[in-house]
């Protein structure tokens, strides 16, 4: 076999920023009431959903024999068309927020630091200014 392949692989792969979802089927959602809202922290005490997950995804395996308010991040379509035969309703969850990239509000703050830091950086010149103005005389 040659060098090149005995090797180990190195180098950057995106494996560390895949966002992972939990894995939730209709047919386990039949063991709660009619009218029950679903979402992740019920999925969690029943055991349905655990790890750490960046969020809960729907799919359609089963049949959903009663109506639910169910809250995910995901739903397949032939989930949504399962959900919303027996009556039921989805509702998204919204995304989570990342920080801000630089907006406008923070180039201004920034440009006014950068003003206030030339302001100062004048005001000590023209003070070394007037110091060596003094000595002369």
């Amino acid at each position: 076999m040659p060098l090149i392949r005995r090797l180990p692989k190195r180098g950057f792969n995106n494996a560390a920023f895949h966002a992972t979802y939990a894995i939730v089927n209709l047919s386990d959602l039949n063991e709660f009431k009619a009218g029950t809202v679903v979402n992740e922290e019920l999925l969690r005490e029943s055991k349905l959903v655990r790890g750490d997950v960046a969020g809960i995804k729907i799919l359609g395996d089963g049949e959903l024999k009663h109506a639910l308010k169910i809250e995910a991040d995901k739903v397949s379509e032939s989930a949504k068309a399962k959900i919303e035969k027996a009556g039921g309703t989805i509702t998204m969850r919204e995304p989570a927020t990342r920080k801000p990239t630089a907006g406008a509000d923070d180039v201004d703050q920034t440009a006014k630091e950068s003003e206030a830091a030339t302001k100062s950086k004048k005001k000590s010149t023209t003070a070394k200014a007037k110091r060596k103005a003094s000595k002369k005389r």
